[in-house]
Formats: C-alpha cells, sequence, structure tokens
C-alpha cells in the first residue's frame, strides 16, 4: 500500500512543513536560479491571477456548449470522483455565482486586493467573427462600482475547440472542431480596434512602461492564421503596435504566453528563444507553471527546473508563474488518479512555491516584478484562489503570506 494515502491527518501536516522547508526554503538561490546574483531593494509586487469566465451564459455560444444557462457550472457541478478522497466535485464557498454580475466582481475585487492579487488577467476569444465569453469583462468587471481597486489586462486565448472538450456530458465521444482559433485579416484588424478602444483605453488597464500588456496564449494558431510565415505573422504584431500609438500609448508591450512547459531539449530551445525574437515578443508568462506531477512537492520543483532552462535562454522578461493545483477531470471521463494534482496539495506547499517566484522577481531587478497565478476561477481545472468549501480562504492567505511575509 502506498504510505501516502495511509499517513494521519496530523502527521500529514507535519510530513507538508518539513518536506516544503527543505524544498522551499527561504535559502540563497543557485546559480542557475538567476541571472543577477545581487541583492535587490524592497518593492512592490504585481501579482495577477488569471480568470476564466465561464461561468455565465454567454449571449452568442451559451446555447450551443451550456443549454442549462450556468455556463460552465453546469460541467463543475458533475464532477464525480475518480480515488479514494479525491474532491469532487468542488465545491464554491460562495455558490455557484455567474462571473458577469458586477456584484459578484465587486466581491472578487475586494477579496482579491485584501490579499495582495492586484490584477486579473482575462482569458479572450474570438470565434465565428465575434467574441466569446467576454461578458464577465464588459458587465461584470467593466460594471463593478470598486474596479478602480484592480488592474486587469487581456489574454487572447484562442485555441481550437472540440464539440465535447467544453460539454462531454452533451456532446459525448464527438471530439469534431467546434471552432478553428484562426482568424482572417479582416478580423484582425476588427479585434485590434475594439482591444483598443474597449479595454486599453480603460484607466486600470495593466501598463509597462506605459505600454498596454497584450497576452497571446497561442501563437502556434497566431502564426497559422498568417499562414504559417512568421515574417507575416510578425507584421500583423507591427501593425498592432501601430495602431497603439496611433491612439496616443507609447507602444504596446505584447507577452508571450507558453501555456503549460516542460524541459526542453537544446533545439526546440533554440527554436522557441528564436521564435520569440523574430516575432518580436517583450516578454514571457506561462498559464501553467509546467512540468505537472502527482505530488505538488514534484510539481513545484519540476516548474523551478523548466523557469531556469527559459530563464537562461531568454533576452527579455520572463514572468514567473506559480499553479495552485491540476485536476481537470470533469472535463475528462476517462482521467484517472494519475492526471491529478493531489498529494502535498495544500495552500501551505502553495505559499512556498510562491516564496520562490517571489524570490525569482526579486533577483531580476531590471524588469517589472510581475508574478502570475494559475488561476482564479479555474474550478474545472482545479486550480483556484477562490475560497471553497475544503480549504476556506487558505489559498487567498496564501498569497499574502508568500508575497507580503518575511521568510523565518
Amino acid at each position: 500500500m502506498n504510505l501516502k494515502l495511509t499517513i494521519k491527518p496530523v502527521f500529514q501536516s507535519i510530513v507538508i512543513f518539513v518536506l516544503t522547508s527543505i524544498l522551499f526554503s527561504c535559502t540563497p538561490k543557485p546559480a542557475n536560479e538567476s541571472k543577477m546574483t545581487v541583492e535587490p531593494a524592497k518593492s512592490d509586487y504585481y501579482v495577477a491571477a488569471y480568470i476564466w469566465p465561464s461561468c455565465h451564459h454567454d449571449e452568442r455560444f451559451g446555447d450551443i456548449l451550456w443549454p442549462e444557462g450556468t455556463g460552465e457550472w453546469e460541467v463543475i457541478k458533475k464532477g464525480n470522483p475518480r480515488f479514494d478522497g479525491h474532491y469532487q466535485p468542488r465545491q464554491p464557498l460562495w455558490g455557484y455565482e455567474m462571473d458577469n454580475d458586477p456584484k459578484v466582481m465587486e466581491k472578487w475585487i475586494d477579496a482579491a486586493t485584501d490579499h495582495g492579487v492586484n490584477i486579473f488577467v482575462f482569458d479572450w476569444y474570438w470565434y465565428n467573427g465575434g467574441p466569446f465569453l467576454e461578458s464577465a469583462l464588459n458587465d461584470g468587471f467593466l460594471k463593478a462600482k470598486n474596479n478602480s481597486k484592480m488592474q486587469f489586462y487581456i489574454m487572447w486565448a484562442n485555441h481550437d475547440v472540440k464539440r465535447n472538450y467544453w460539454n462531454v456530458h452533451k456532446y459525448k465521444d464527438d471530439t469534431s472542431i467546434l471552432w478553428n482559433a484562426v482568424v482572417d485579416w479582416d478580423n484582425y484588424k476588427i479585434i485590434v480596434d475594439r482591444v483598443i478602444k474597449q479595454y486599453f483605453s480603460q484607466p486600470n488597464y495593466f501598463k509597462i512602461d506605459g505600454c498596454p500588456v497584450f497576452s497571446v496564449f497561442s501563437v502556434d494558431k497566431l502564426l497559422e492564421s498568417f499562414g504559417g510565415d512568421v515574417k507575416e505573422a510578425r507584421k500583423a504584431l507591427d501593425y498592432f503596435r501601430d495602431e497603439v500609438k496611433k491612439a496616443g500609448f507609447p507602444g504596446l508591450h505584447i507577452q508571450w504566453n507558453q501555456g503549460g512547459g516542460t524541459i526542453m531539449s537544446e533545439e526546440s530551445a533554440t527554436n522557441f528563444s528564436n521564435r520569440v525574437n523574430e516575432m518580436g515578443f517583450n516578454s514571457v508568462a506561462m498559464y501553467n507553471m509546467g512540468g505537472l506531477a502527482e505530488d505538488y512537492l514534484a510539481y513545484g520543483t519540476n516548474s523551478v527546473k523548466i523557469r531556469a532552462q527559459m530563464d537562461s535562454i531568454l533576452n527579455i522578461p520572463l514572468f514567473p508563474c506559480v499553479s495552485i493545483g491540476w485536476d481537470d477531470t470533469p472535463r475528462f471521463p476517462a482521467k484517472g488518479i494519475h492526471d491529478v494534482v493531489h498529494y502535498y496539495n495544500t495552500p501551505e506547499s502553495f505559499a512556498a512555491l510562491l516564496s520562490k517566484a517571489k524570490q525569482y522577481a526579486d533577483s531580476h531587478p531590471e524588469q517589472t516584478k510581475l508574478i502570475t497565478i494559475n488561476a482564479w476561477n479555474e474550478w474545472v481545472e482545479g486550480s483556484y484562489l477562490l475560497p471553497d468549501m475544503l480549504n476556506g480562504y487558505g489559498y487567498l492567505e496564501a498569497v499574502k503570506k508568500g508575497i507580503n511575509g518575511e521568510c523565518q
């Protein structure tokens, strides 16, 4: 029998404390974890949590995906345990609230800013010639009375969508493509104009050196949109930059979002670095910290190695990401114990890993101290800061501890 499954609760807490202290203790950074060895001055941090805005009824596509009218809550509620001790379905402490309700967003903003999260990064989509899941931002966040407390920016999250990906209960084994994520030049120009006028113009849109930050999740689909030609894709990004300058900004900060990640071969690392440079990206971030493992401590250790490799091959800022966990079983009936982060997956482990991200940010005083967190509300993927029935406010308190707390 696996020893980890038989540890008593009190002893398990002791084991978690000891192991996190060993793996993520506040010791000097190894040389391969940083380009700089100077001791940085204390400064403010930008802590950005990703928002997957799926829990409302989308006007354009809601009936296609989630006909019950509650968005992806329809799927989240149907999560079921796949092994002993598996926490499914996930139970939100505040109930199944609609993320496009400004009153709900006001509560989110207060909870976030009270615990050190000061930026929301909204997943943003454009399918079939129009927006998808935009209401959480437009009707929720931008209409929240307290949104001046919080900055935000957009991650263009377009990726191909199979019919059964976002609702396997409705579409069963139908893996045909519902939406292809590519856009043509006409749609691209509409997107550019819409984003500048509707979002960059907001006083609380996040900027680096005065330049609005715009993140791209699937660079491969961006490339495909322009014939797979790096030069044509660069022209498209440069067009975006020119339009931003015409709107009165000093420039545009375009962020490559790597999604997840693994340790790359030498060839893959070289290709990645070259592509980043050729397309003119200003920074690299990740949506998920990468290096998935059943054990959160191994997951975190892997992610630090991935970050160190990326740091060593990039000549632009790399912003560290910390994930809370991973459990997307509500979307996939065949997944089981080996697909879930479940050992030592606690707020304490997360806080320890977040302190490592803070150390990384401190060791790069030449760049903005931006740390991303996956995620604010990824209920369907088991990665969220929002309070739930198991941990309460534990993960929000962990942010306060990991970012504002001092190493003992």
